[in-house]
């Protein structure tokens, strides 16, 4: 089966200083992907270079046969292809404190799609029920509870029905019962082909919820594998540092690991 996503040789760097070294990895229909490391390792620059968030100084990115290649990012213009083959949930979900829950996914629905508002208001109802916060339409950002809040930018990158969902750090403000529902939501979105790469340093979660991990450090990949055989059995010094840094506790009573 083809890669949905393929990154080789993304590398990234910010005033002088690489971040990203020749980063390679691919995601495939049907997978959740873990890209784990510690803070500053680089993975939230992965996504933003493959959602076309940021420049990239070298290496080649393809979604689904959508093609980047290094240098400034391409006008907005020529990137609604990618904007309809991949959604990014940002961590802390950056939603629109001004728009309710509703119009925060409508937005996404005209703009990206192009519907008309009716259309853009009965299908932003649709992935609001489908994420269980239907209830909560009308309410602002404000007004939603850490997991609500998450629900609804999950909701909004749903939008186009991309094949490829990012996810940057999804558990950092979540408590265990959360974490174990996300799980769930991210195990269906999976089971309906598409595929997901989650940037975390959450091992537990990983470990829980993900098929394959894959480890940055000094801005490359320095290891990777099943999530069971990476977590578990690390071979790598960082992989080792990553859990011992407070996030490698076993999951929580909430989690249900993937069925193998």
């Amino acid at each position: 089966m083809s890669a949905l996503l393929e990154v080789e040789g993304l590398r990234v760097a910010y005033r002088g200083r690489e971040v990203l070294g020749g980063v390679g990895l691919e995601v495939h229909p049907g997978e959740v992907c873990a890209l784990m490391g510690r803070s500053g390792a680089g993975k939230t620059s992965v996504l933003r270079s493959v959602a076309a968030l940021q420049r990239f100084d070298a290496g080649s990115i393809s979604v689904d046969g959508f093609e980047l290649r290094a240098g400034p990012v391409p006008p907005e213009s020529r990137l609604r292809p990618l904007r309809r083959k991949l959604g990014l949930v940002f961590q802390g979900y950056a939603l629109f404190e001004h728009l309710t829950a509703l119009e925060n996914v409508t937005l996404a629905l005209e703009h990206v799609l192009g519907l008309v508002p009716a259309e853009a208001q009965r299908r932003g109802a649709d992935l609001l029920d489908a994420m269980e916060v239907g209830t909560r339409q009308h309410a602002y950002p404000r007004e939603l509870s850490g997991g609500e809040a998450q629900r609804v930018a999950i909701a909004r990158a749903l939008a186009s029905n991309p094949q490829l969902l990012l996810l940057d750090e999804p558990t950092a403000a979540l408590d265990p019962a959360r974490r174990g529902a996300l799980g769930q939501t991210l195990q269906r979105l999976s089971g309906d082909g598409r595929g997901l790469l989650i940037a975390t340093h959450d091992a537990a979660f990983a470990r829980a919820y993900a098929d394959r991990a894959l480890v940055l450090a000094g801005g490359v990949v320095v290891e990777a594998g099943s999530a069971a055989t990476v977590l578990d059995q690390p071979q790598h010094e960082a992989t080792r540092r990553l859990l011992q840094g407070g996030n490698g506790s076993p999951a929580s009573p909430t989690a249900v690991p993937r069925s193998s």
